[in-house]
């Protein structure tokens, strides 16, 4: 079992250390491959086979990566300069994703919601799509936990549109370089960014 000393969450108020963001990166690839890499011929959700399977929900409802997550994923989004004040996704691979960004926002006394995004509107009481504090007129971000085709993000930036959020970019943990980028991009408009590619996994 691979084993190392995680960072210490930056003190309420302030910015991570570029060090702190480092050894975070570092564990929370350590602990993808470790637990969430299962291998051998699959069959993904977007109809795609594959040699191996990346199980990010083993990591994103993790005691451990769960705040990894969500301050690899600040970071991610810091650097590229995006501006948001909400970071949700389609349920369910992205709920737990925006559940960590937005407590690693508020460990930085950053105010950062979190959205769900159903795969249809309901049906009765409000007939809402996307759920959680309103989106309308506010910049948000989409994220996912892996993304093959960008199908399921797209689905979730046609809703989160819908209701009115102004989408700044597309986030992932973990991209499979299957074209998801390319599709996401040409379609939406709007950046896509991942924290760790397949070969930094070794899955090349």
């Amino acid at each position: 079992m691979t084993s190392s000393t995680p960072s210490t969450p930056s003190t309420p108020g302030t910015p991570q250390s570029a060090s702190a963001h480092a050894a975070d990166r570092r564990r929370l690839q350590e602990l993808i491959s470790e637990l969430a890499v299962v291998r051998g011929r699959v069959t993904l959700s977007s109809g795609k086979e594959a040699d191996y399977y990346i199980d990010l929900r083993r990591i994103t409802l993790q005691h451990e990566a769960a705040p990894l997550v969500g301050r690899v994923m600040r970071h991610l989004l810091g650097e590229a300069d995006i501006d948001y004040v909400a970071a949700g996704g389609l349920t369910m691979g992205a709920d737990p994703v925006g559940t960590a960004v937005m407590h690693a926002a508020a460990q930085e006394g950053v105010a950062t919601d979190t959205f769900v995004v159903r795969k249809a509107q309901k049906s009765h009481g409000m007939g809402r799509q996307v759920e959680g504090p309103g989106v309308d007129g506010r910049k948000v971000v989409v994220l996912e936990d892996t993304s093959t085709t960008g199908g399921s993000a797209l689905t979730a930036v046609e809703a989160v549109r819908a209701a009115g959020g102004l989408v700044q970019a597309v986030a992932v943990i973990v991209d499979r370089d299957t074209g998801a980028k390319e599709h996401i991009e040409a379609t939406a408009g709007v950046p896509y960014l991942f924290a760790y590619s397949r070969n930094d996994l070794g899955l090349d």
